[in-house]
């Protein structure tokens, strides 16, 4: 053995072996004790509270509540959701704007004669997006790829009926 063990192992020896509390522990103890029996005499045989009872019935009323009022709370017969709501709110705003745009350019000559054969493209492409939305309303990547067809449509008539060089 070290020398370092021996040291420790003769003051492990020297400690008392009996601790004293710095004060009187019944005090705690009594009052520990008394509020186990008031705590067991609010308490019925399945060690249940009438707190927890109350607790537990009326989490049993809220589920039973909402499991026969959800048919009436979501439209069952109406396939899309309101995300869907929104995208056919976008397109119809999509189709006005474009037609605005197309009544404001009527008489503007175009710069090329296959613009039209362009935006039919997108409109078959914006198509296929709303197509895939149908299945997957959620989707944050779909709703974006349609928001940037849109965009494409309208830059494409602005750029064809009144470019950059002429509004110098």
């Amino acid at each position: 053995m070290s020398n370092f063990d021996e040291q420790l192992a003769r003051h492990i020896a020297e400690l008392n072996k009996e601790k004293q509390p710095e004060r009187d522990l019944f005090r705690g103890i009594e009052l520990g004790i008394e509020a186990q029996k008031d705590s067991e005499a609010n308490t019925n045989n399945q060690g249940v509270t009438p707190k927890q009872w109350m607790a537990i019935a009326a989490s049993v009323c809220l589920v039973t509540v909402l499991w026969f009022s959800a048919p009436f709370a979501f439209k069952l017969d109406d396939p899309r959701s309101d995300n869907y709501a929104l995208i056919d709110a976008m397109s119809t705003q999509q189709q006005q704007q474009v037609s605005s745009l197309l009544a404001s350019y009527q008489s503007t000559p175009a710069l090329t004669e296959d613009w039209q054969q362009q935006l039919k493209e997108l409109d078959d492409a914006a198509d296929a997006i709303k197509a895939a939305l149908k299945e997957d309303p959620d989707n944050s990547a779909l709703i974006k790829m349609l928001h940037h067809v849109y965009q494409q449509q309208i830059a494409l008539i602005e750029r064809v009926h009144a470019p950059k060089w002429q509004q110098i």
